[in-house]
């Protein structure tokens, strides 16, 4: 079966593009995987209908591991978003290695090296995911080449013990040209989070509130089948 790219998969579904993301430790809510195999986690994930997985690789915040992203990489045929706090090219070239869909850019972080390190990620086949959380952010973003923009709901300088929310999508999606894929991305916990969020975007990241439920893929699949 053919792995299609993230956007390619976001444009191409009939149902809500969730992204749904296998988060095994949040700075806030603690361990998230609660013992539970986060392979079966993929699988339910699957089965509720996630247009891709995402997977922090890590390790100082968040827990993540990138021996975890290899075996994921191979266990899915969907496309699969590695999400950390990339600063460097060789990391770029080990995400594309490893046989990852896609990248998530900060810029915050990269700064004016943004648009050179998405050049340098489509080189090796990787699709982007810039990530902003400002206008000066989106300012930097749209003069990229990236496919996709996200939209961080929360401060990644305050790791995620503010309470985002989806007002923060209803600002700047409206203000990110058509070429783009948008995707909102953290603080949505409910139906109502969901729909306000793709009402302006294209597709949402949720991860949290998958893990903290006691059946993720149900309630994966009741985000992907709900009427918006």
């Amino acid at each position: 079966m053919m792995v299609f790219g993230l956007t390619k998969a976001i444009r191409k579904t009939k149902k809500n593009p969730i992204i749904a993301e296998i988060k095994v430790y949040s700075p806030k809510y603690g361990d998230l995987l609660r013992g539970r195999d986060p392979l079966k986690i993929l699988r339910a994930y699957e089965e509720g209908g996630a247009v891709g997985i995402s997977y922090i690789t890590d390790q100082k915040y968040f827990k993540g591991s990138f021996d975890f992203l290899k075996v994921l990489c191979k266990e899915t045929t969907l496309p699969v978003l590695r999400k950390d706090f990339i600063t460097s090219k060789e990391e770029i070239e080990k995400t594309a290695e490893v046989g990852a869909s896609a990248v998530l850019l900060i810029t915050r972080l990269l700064k004016d090296e943004l648009p050179e390190f998405v050049d340098y990620a489509k080189e090796h086949g990787l699709d982007t995911l810039v990530e902003v959380h400002t206008e000066e952010d989106l300012k930097l973003a749209i003069k990229t080449n990236s496919t996709m923009i996200g939209i961080n709901n929360r401060d990644i300088g305050k790791l995620e013990m503010d309470d985002g929310n989806v007002s923060l999508t209803e600002i700047l999606a409206p203000k990110i040209p058509e070429k783009f894929v948008k995707v909102s991305e953290s603080g949505i916990a409910t139906l109502e989070d969901l729909r306000r969020a793709l009402r302006v975007a294209d597709a949402a990241l949720i991860g949290t509130a998958l893990m903290k439920a006691e059946n993720p893929g149900e309630l994966l699949k009741k985000f992907v089948e709900a009427k918006i």
